[in-house]
C-alpha cells in the first residue's frame, strides 16, 4: 500500500476509534472455547468476587480510615478517640498508635485485648501494606491496618459486623458475551515505563507498566496501558473506563486483570471478568481513577454493573466528571 494511503487509513481509524493504529499489530483470533466450562469457571470467579466485597474481610467491611501525621492517635469506640472504632463492636478505649519518622507502633489500653497473627500483643512496630507480610491488629469483629498511599501513611478499620456489610444488596452482572473475551498482543514499551495515575482522594501513584495490550472488537482496534499491581508480575492490572460508566456500570471505571502473555506475546483479556473497585462499596477506599489513555470509545456491556446499594461512589463521580 503506498504510503499517503496507509497515512490516510491510519487518520480514519484514529478519528473513528480514538486509537493510533501507527504501532497497531494485528491480534490473532480468539481460540475455541468450551463454553460449559467457561459456564463454571465464570460461577467459581463470581463467589470469589462476592467474598471479596461481602465476605468476613470484604470491601464492605471498611468503616473508616485516618490519616497519619507525626503524633499519637487514640484508638477505640469512644467519642473522643482519634480513630474511631464502631461503637459496640470494640471498647472505648483499645490502644494508641504512635507515628515517629518511619515507624508506626501500637501499644494496647490496659484491660483491652488486641491480637496479631492471633497472638496477643501489648505493643508492636506495624508493617504496611507496601510489605510482604502486613500486620492486622484485631479486637473482637474488628481489624486495623497501616496502608501506604501517594507517600502517606493512614490507618485502615475493618468491622466484620459493619452496616455497609449487614445491609450489602449483591452484586449484578451482564449476561456472558463471548464476543468480549478477546486475545490481546502485547506491545511492549522501548523503555521500562512508569505511569502516574490518580486515585479518588486526589493522590498520585506509580504503577510500574510493561506496555499496551492491543485488540480488536467488532472489527476496530482498542488498547489499554497494562500495569503491575504492586510486587505482583504474574498478570496484568487493568484499569479503564468505558461508555456504560455513564450509564450502567461504575462511573469512575473499573478493574480487571489479565494473564501474563505467553511465549507468542499474547493473552485474553476477558471484559466478563470487569468488576467495580471498591469506592463502589466505600467511602474509605483510595482507588486508582483509569488513566486518559484507557477510556475507550465502546459501550462494554459485560462484567459487574453498577453496585445499587449503600456505597461510597459520590466522590469518585465527582472527581471523575
Amino acid at each position: 500500500m503506498p504510503q499517503r494511503f496507509r497515512r490516510a487509513a491510519c487518520l480514519a481509524v484514529l478519528l473513528t476509534t480514538g486509537v493510533s493504529c501507527a504501532k497497531t499489530v494485528a491480534t490473532p483470533p480468539s481460540l475455541p472455547l468450551d463454553m460449559a466450562a467457561y459456564e463454571r469457571e465464570t460461577a467459581d470467579w463470581r463467589v470469589k468476587r462476592l467474598d471479596a466485597i461481602a465476605g468476613p474481610d470484604g470491601w464492605s467491611t471498611v468503616a473508616g480510615l485516618v490519616w497519619l501525621d507525626s503524633a499519637t492517635y487514640t484508638i477505640g469506640s469512644a467519642a473522643t478517640s482519634a480513630i474511631a472504632l464502631p461503637v459496640g463492636h470494640a471498647a472505648a478505649r483499645v490502644g494508641t498508635i504512635s507515628v515517629q519518622d518511619s515507624l508506626v507502633r501500637f501499644a494496647v489500653a490496659d484491660g483491652a485485648t488486641v491480637l496479631a497473627d492471633s497472638v496477643r500483643v501489648d505493643t508492636i512496630t506495624l508493617t504496611s501494606d507496601k510489605g510482604a507480610r502486613p500486620t492486622v491488629l484485631r479486637t473482637g469483629s474488628v481489624t486495623l491496618r497501616l496502608i501506604e498511599r501517594g507517600g502517606r501513611r493512614a490507618v485502615r478499620v475493618k468491622d466484620s459486623s459493619y452496616v455497609l456489610r449487614t445491609d450489602f444488596k449483591g452484586l449484578d452482572y451482564f449476561a456472558l458475551d463471548t464476543a468480549l473475551r478477546v486475545t490481546a498482543r502485547l506491545i511492549p514499551h522501548a523503555t521500562p515505563r512508569t505511569v502516574r495515575i490518580l486515585n479518588v482522594i486526589g493522590q498520585t501513584e506509580e504503577y510500574r507498566s510493561p506496555g499496551t495490550l492491543e485488540f480488536t472488537i467488532a472489527g476496530k482496534p482498542y488498547r489499554i496501558t497494562a500495569t503491575y499491581e504492586g510486587r505482583d508480575t504474574t498478570q496484568y492490572f487493568l484499569i479503564f473506563r468505558d461508555s456504560t460508566s455513564r450509564t450502567t456500570t461504575y462511573p469512575a471505571g473499573r478493574f480487571m486483570y489479565a494473564a501474563h502473555v505467553d511465549a507468542a506475546g499474547t493473552t485474553v483479556v476477558d471484559f466478563n471478568r470487569a468488576y467495580n473497585p471498591p469506592c463502589a462499596f466505600t467511602p474509605f477506599a483510595t482507588c486508582p481513577l483509569p488513566p486518559a489513555e484507557n477510556t475507550l470509545p465502546i459501550a462494554l456491556v459485560a462484567g459487574e454493573k453498577r453496585y445499587t446499594g449503600p456505597h461510597g461512589s459520590t466522590l469518585a463521580e465527582v472527581r471523575r466528571d
